[in-house]
């Protein structure tokens, strides 16, 4: 597979739509995910990431323009003992809670299926980094729908052992704009991992496209002594 340069994916396409991306820093002292989230509507739009507990919630930024929470608002990431969960809507929830009464991250998802949002499917995505004495390895899901037809739910499951250095994957829920919306199609892009925790947020951030997007949420997590860094971008201020 082609490693892919992140900021040429990002910046040639205008609706990624919801994107995840796991994998390992250059100098191999970090884990690094990213989850951004992006917007066509007012109510899609009207959205910002805040912190809660290890993870972070989307919240309305003007509450009296929220017209309808569903599927807009939930946590996108949260922790679970060695795991970090992040994902495009409130399977966040039904993964943590079922993983831990010991599913797997694989079983937890079969109780879910892409989002109601018709005409459009929308994938959930999913992904999970889990950290070990030995390392860290890591995990992808996406559940969509068979080429816009909602009668037959399509799962798909990737899963990343010792990661390289420099090296990650990208899942994104569109493959475009469009009206239905186009699903993401194949398994996650191999993408390549570079600089320092600031560097790479606004990499990020400034290849995302201006009108779509709504907020960024990137962590880089040590992997000697398990300390965090998070960075959060809110295009609503």
């Amino acid at each position: 597979m082609t490693k892919l340069n992140i900021a040429n994916e990002l910046s040639s396409n205008a609706y990624p739509g919801r994107g995840i991306v796991i994998g390992k820093s250059e100098d191999g002292k970090y884990a690094v995910t990213a989850y951004f989230i992006m917007g066509r509507s007012e109510n899609s739009r009207n959205r910002v990431f805040v912190e809660e507990g290890n993870g972070i919630r989307t919240q309305a930024f003007d509450p009296s323009k929220l017209t309808d929470p569903h599927l807009i608002i939930y946590a996108p990431v949260r922790v679970l003992g060695n795991k970090l969960i992040v994902t495009n809507g409130d399977q966040t929830d039904t993964i943590y809670e079922l993983m831990d009464k010991q599913f797997t991250f694989e079983q937890s998802l079969r109780t879910r299926e892409f989002e109601d949002d018709a005409p459009n499917y929308t994938p959930r995505i999913s992904g999970i980094l889990r950290f070990e004495e030995e390392g860290f390895n890591y995990a992808m899901s996406i559940l969509k729908s068979a080429n816009g037809n909602p009668d037959s739910c399509q799962r798909f499951t990737y899963s990343y052992n010792n990661p390289l250095n420099g090296e990650g994957h990208f899942i994104h829920t569109y493959m475009g704009d469009g009206n239905p919306l186009p699903s993401f199609e194949g398994e996650p892009k191999l993408v390549g991992i570079s600089g320092n925790i600031d560097e790479f947020t606004d990499m990020l951030w400034t290849n995302l496209n201006e009108d779509n997007k709504v907020s960024l949420f990137v962590r880089f997590v040590n992997l000697d002594d398990g300390s965090v860094e998070t960075r959060i971008v809110n295009k609503n201020k």
